[in-house]
């Protein structure tokens, strides 16, 4: 059966940009650091079991999809520091350039997750992450130990309670650790603006080592599929 989810993807991406590559200071393992390790890993497996997924091979340190464009923050929508507090550029984007990110990526992305949230037979949409297993310092809670699972509704506004309690009781079914609501994410800029279009939930994985990508992914499609069949039925 295919579940009648959207999938967000944001932070999966490694790629720099062509015309930008000269100009990042980043090395390989910096950008895989900065993004969602092991994202895609976990997730795009699940693309055949779902109705869409939307993923996108930009890197998080360039451009982030989870950021409005008005978000001119270091860690705000194009970057000038990773969240591990490491400076991105040789030299400062010009404003054409920043405006050129967001007009080739930032807004498709956006536009495409629309769409998609005006097909009446989609029941919710998540957007899906990993995080590090500590805070890293540009965050919410630089050192700090994170559970296993993190679910955010942006505090009870992009999806109903009563589901984001479902889900948080399947995906403590399935995984062995904590699995909270709102901490240390309670939503980015998906989960807040495209909650208005269709219920939406933040999915947040540590990227803790107690259990392998492949499990992971096994742990989150059997939750889904639950979360589904307990939701639908309301």
């Amino acid at each position: 059966m295919t579940l009648p989810l959207l999938l967000s993807l944001p932070h999966a991406g490694t790629t720099v940009p062509r015309r930008l590559v000269e100009n990042c200071r980043l090395s390989k393992t910096q950008i895989v650091r900065d993004g969602d390790e092991l994202a895609r890993e976990i997730y795009a497996p699940l693309e055949n079991e779902v109705n869409c997924l939307v993923s996108t091979d930009i890197a998080r340190a360039v451009l982030d999809m989870n950021r409005a464009e008005e978000d001119v923050r270091k860690d705000g929508v194009v970057k000038t520091h990773t969240c591990w507090d490491e400076p991105v550029w040789k030299r400062p984007l010009g404003a054409n350039e920043i405006q050129w990110l967001i007009d080739t990526y930032h807004r498709p992305y956006q536009r495409r997750l629309s769409d998609l949230g005006r097909d009446s037979g989609l029941l919710f949409a998540v957007d899906c992450h990993t995080m590090a297993e500590c805070g890293p310092p540009v965050g919410p809670d630089p050192a700090v130990k994170r559970p296993q699972v993190c679910l955010g509704n942006a505090n009870g506004s992009s999806c109903p309670d009563e589901w984001t309690r479902i889900l948080q009781r399947v995906f403590q079914r399935y995984f062995p650790g904590e699995v909270t609501v709102n901490r240390p994410f309670s939503g980015g800029y998906i989960t807040r603006f495209h909650g208005t279009e269709m219920p939406w939930i933040q999915l947040e994985l540590s990227r803790g080592p107690f259990a392998t990508s492949e499990e992971k992914s096994r742990w989150v499609s059997a939750a889904l599929n639950d979360a589904v069949a307990q939701i639908g039925k309301r």
